[in-house]
C-alpha cells in the first residue's frame, strides 16, 4: 500500500494525459470569466455568478467542483452614458434590429475575483484570484480587452482519506499537506456584437507540489494551461439566434483537446444547447433569463470515454445574478 500514495501523487502530475488539472466546464459560454480574465467588467451591470459541478456520479472521489465568480465594470461614460451601446426603450440587447446598429463599448476597466474549490479524491484545490482588464474599443464595433487574474492556490491533501499500511509512508512522512502557491492568469479578448474571440492562460506559474521530506516522491507539478475560444452569432428569426462556438485546451505534453458547443436562444430569454467533449463526454443544457436580475443554466454530461462502465453523467449547475442594472437587460448584451 505504501506506493498507492505514490501512484497517487504522481497521476496528479500527469493527469493532463486524460484529462486538465483545472477543472472543465460545460456551459463555458455561459461563463467564459472563469478561464480568461479579459472579460472582466465586459457588461455594464455587476455579474455575479455561482456554480457546481458533480463529476462522473457514481464513482468515488470523482472530482467536485464549486465557484463564485464576481466582476463590475469601472468607467462613468461606460456605465453612464454610453447610449450607443445601449438597446432603448427595451429594445431586446442582442435582438437583429439592435446588433445592426450595435456600436462599440465605450473605453473603461474592470475588476472582480473568482473562488474556485476543486476536489478529486483526498486533494482538494482552492484557487483565489484577483481579476482586472482593460475594454478599448479598436474600431466602431468591435472592442478588444486584456487581462490579468493574480492570487494564491492553496492545495491540501487530506490523509484521513487514504488508507496506508504504513502509517510513516515516505511518500507523504514530514511533508506539507496544506500549501499555498502563486496564481496567474492572462488573456485577450476580442468581442463585437456577432462575434468573439479569446486566448488565455491559466497556472502560468509552474509549481512543484511537496508532500514529501523525500525529493524522491517529489514528482507531482503544475503546468500552464492555454485556451483558445472563439464564437459566432446566426439569426434565423428575429426572434431565434444560433451560438456556434469551440474552446481548445492545450496542456503539455497532453495533446490539444477541443469543446464544440451550440446554443439556441428564443427571444433572450430561454435557450437549449448542446456540447461534444472529444474523448471524453456529450452534454445537454439548457437555461432561462428569469429577469433582469436573476438567470440559471443547467447541463448533463454523457460520459463516452472507458469511465462510462462507471459514471452516471456529470451534472452543472450555474446560477446568475445582475446587480445595478440600470438598463434592465434580460440577456447578457456581449458575454450571451
Amino acid at each position: 500500500m505504501r506506493k498507492y500514495i505514490f501512484t497517487f501523487l504522481v497521476l496528479l502530475g500527469i493527469i493532463g494525459a486524460h484529462a486538465q488539472q483545472r477543472p472543465q466546464y460545460t456551459q463555458y459560454i455561459f461563463n467564459n470569466y472563469l478561464i480568461n480574465p479579459a472579460i472582466t467588467g465586459i457588461e455594464n451591470y455587476t455579474d455575479i455568478k455561482a456554480g457546481y459541478r458533480n463529476q462522473w456520479t457514481g464513482l468515488d472521489g470523482a472530482p467536485v467542483t464549486m465557484y463564485f465568480t464576481l466582476q463590475t465594470p469601472l468607467g462613468s461614460k461606460f456605465i453612464q452614458g454610453d447610449a450607443m451601446s445601449q438597446p432603448g426603450n427595451g429594445e431586446d440587447p442582442m435582438s437583429r434590429s439592435y446588433v445592426q446598429d450595435y456600436r462599440a463599448a465605450a473605453p473603461h476597466h474592470g475588476i472582480g475575483f473568482t473562488v474556485v474549490s476543486d476536489k478529486a479524491g483526498p486533494i482538494t484545490q482552492s484557487n483565489y484570484d484577483i481579476t482586472y482588464a482593460y475594454h478599448l474599443g479598436i474600431t466602431s464595433n468591435l472592442n478588444v480587452a486584456v487581462g490579468v487574474a493574480a492570487g494564491l492556490a492553496s492545495i491540501n491533501l487530506n490523509t484521513s482519506q487514504i488508507t496506508l499500511e504504513n502509517a510513516l509512508d515516505p511518500a507523504i512522512a514530514n511533508g506539507n499537506t496544506n500549501q499555498l502557491k502563486p496564481d496567474l492568469g492572462l488573456g485577450v479578448w476580442a468581442y463585437s456584437s456577432r462575434y468573439f474571440v479569446g486566448i488565455s492562460a491559466q497556472q502560468v506559474l509552474p509549481q512543484t507540489l511537496y508532500f514529501s521530506s523525500n525529493a524522491v516522491y517529489n514528482q507531482s507539478k503544475t503546468v500552464p494551461h492555454y485556451f483558445v475560444t472563439a464564437g459566432y452569432k446566426f439569426f434565423i428569426a428575429d426572434d431565434i439566434s444560433l451560438l456556434p462556438s469551440v474552446m481548445f485546451k492545450y496542456v503539455n505534453p497532453v495533446p490539444t483537446t477541443f469543446d464544440i458547443n451550440l446554443k439556441m436562444a428564443f427571444s433572450d430569454r430561454f435557450w437549449i444547447g448542446g456540447s461534444y467533449r472529444r474523448n471524453d463526454a456529450i452534454a445537454a443544457m439548457a437555461g432561462i433569463n428569469v429577469s433582469s436580475f436573476l438567470n440559471f443554466g443547467y447541463a448533463y454530461d454523457f460520459t463516452t470515454s472507458n469511465l462510462n462502465t462507471v459514471s452516471n453523467g456529470t451534472h452543472e449547475i450555474i446560477l446568475g445574478i445582475m446587480l445595478d442594472n440600470a438598463y434592465k437587460v434580460i440577456c447578457p448584451r456581449r458575454f450571451w
